[in-house]
């Protein structure tokens, strides 16, 4: 009888360093998605923000988001 106890905590003690990996990876994994998550609540929402109005909206033109007429009209706008 003591026999079997045995064997059964034996075979439950070779899964329980599973769960621990298991367990453990799942608290690593959540407090690097936390750190980053307020890594990136703290930066800034539009990284493009440092360029200069008229640098923008050269860049706007050269993609083709505008044409001329457009560009010309809000350059002007923006001396």
């Amino acid at each position: 009888m003591m026999g079997d106890m045995g064997t059964m905590g034996g075979l439950g003690m070779g899964f329980g360093w599973i769960f621990a990996i298991l367990f453990w990876g799942l608290i690593i994994v959540a407090v690097v998605a936390l750190v980053k998550w307020l890594i990136g609540a703290t930066t800034n929402e539009n990284p493009g923000s440092d360029k200069s109005p008229l640098t923008m909206l050269e860049e706007r033109y050269a993609r083709g988001e505008i044409d001329q007429g457009e560009f010309e009209k809000m350059k002007k706008d923006l001396a």
